[in-house]
């Protein structure tokens, strides 16, 4: 299945069933917002399976032509996000630069936990203070969980995942470096997130779910060039085991967001990056010292994954920045 939220003057905005080729909506009727389908799902995904055929096979009263342009993010406020940095690949690299390895040798998943009351939608201008910040964008996969008990397994945890989505994971550089030394954790170098129009289930992808990962590009564009077109079936380990992680000693709340981290390839000379930090970085390698400059107001940057036949599956992030 896939989902949409459009506005309705609520907070919530007001949930859709989207067709398979992204070209058509229609309001969901087995519940009102995703908040609530998430909360019931096991109660109320077959009646929300028979919305989705019958909008598929043109029957679905009421339908809309969908413009990906005028959605909210599909889960406009949510109880949690989690991040996670799964691409060992940015790991090293920001270590050979920094001299710091977050996970100190050991084989462990880094998560943090940022800002979710809020997440921007896909074509929102993103506010930000200075340029001075160091604006950063950081593309990414994540995951919206069910209920998930305390103590879950990895492969328990899969089975909690209900739907994926694309995520671009805004970052002040300028900060971080500060508040991660200061070992009490980051706030002002993480503003809020952007989500992509669409979440989707994780059968949408067929077989390019795979391991618990999304097995596809992650294309990126700015200042009028391919940035980067990393891979996400790169994770150090899938998403069932970041859910585990993070329900290690708590349960997670319907609702539930995971980021996967900034998707990151081994090769990224050759596949480009999904951020301005690692490209940064690259250059200061190659090069000698950083020449990619962090981004002035006014610009902007798209991303999207698509099915390997161009078929269109999250819809992209196209946003602004400016200053708040």
């Amino acid at each position: 299945m896939r989902f949409a939220t459009l506005p309705n003057g609520t907070p919530d905005g007001r949930l859709h069933l989207v067709s398979r080729d992204n070209a058509r909506a229609v309001p969901a009727k087995a519940a009102t917002t995703l908040q609530a389908a998430l909360e019931a799902w096991e109660e109320l995904a077959p009646a929300l399976e028979a919305e989705y055929a019958a909008l598929n096979a043109g029957r679905a009263e009421g339908s809309v032509a969908f413009d990906p342009a005028k959605a909210l993010a599909p889960l406009p406020r949510a109880w949690q996000w989690l991040d996670g940095s799964a691409y060992d690949s940015h790991g090293e690299l920001m270590k050979q630069l920094v001299g710091f390895d977050a996970k100190q040798g050991l084989d462990i998943l880094l998560m943090y936990q940022g800002i979710s009351d809020r997440f921007l939608s896909p074509t929102e201008t993103a506010l930000f203070p200075s340029e001075a910040d160091n604006i950063d964008f950081e593309g990414e996969f994540g995951i919206i969980t069910g209920a998930v008990p305390m103590g879950v397994t990895a492969q328990d945890g899969a089975r909690h995942i209900r739907l994926v989505v694309q995520i671009n994971d805004w970052s002040l550089r300028g900060m971080a470096a500060v508040e991660m030394k200061s070992g009490f954790g980051v706030l002002r170098c993480k503003p809020r997130c952007s989500m992509a129009p669409v979440a989707v289930t994780p059968d949408e992808l067929g077989p390019h779910w795979r391991d618990g990962q999304v097995d596809l590009p992650l294309e990126v564009d700015f200042r009028g060039a391919r940035f980067g077109a990393a891979n996400g079936h790169a994770m150090c380990k899938g998403f069932g085991d970041h859910v585990a992680h993070a329900a290690y000693s708590r349960d997670l709340v319907a609702g539930t967001v995971i980021g996967s981290g900034t998707v990151s390839n081994a090769n990224f000379r050759e596949v480009g990056s999904s951020c301005i930090a690692e490209r940064r970085g690259i250059e200061t390698l190659d090069l000698g010292a950083p020449k990619t400059p962090f981004m002035a107001f006014g610009e902007r940057v798209r991303m999207e994954a698509k099915l390997p036949d161009g078929r269109p599956l999250f819809g992209a992030i196209d946003q602004a920045v400016a200053k708040g």
